[in-house]
């Protein structure tokens, strides 16, 4: 079975993530799609484990925003 978290590759922690507060996700991404997942979530099956997923063009508009409340 195929899963977002197998059709997407590359998984890495985000490096917005804020370990002193356990908000940790996981970033992949494959086929212009860019997936996110909780990392606190790993011992839960890939088939019932949640994963957001987005285009390219709206996870690059989230990341700007983010940029820019930090300016």
């Amino acid at each position: 079975m195929h899963t977002w978290h197998s059709v997407l590759t590359g998984w890495h922690k985000s490096s917005y993530t804020h370990h002193e507060e356990n908000a940790c996700v996981d970033v992949g991404t494959g086929h212009g799609l860019v997936g996110v997942r909780d990392t606190k979530q790993a011992a839960v099956p890939e088939h019932l484990r949640p994963v957001l997923v987005v285009g390219v063009p709206a996870f690059g508009a989230f990341l700007a925003h983010l940029k820019a409340d930090r300016a």
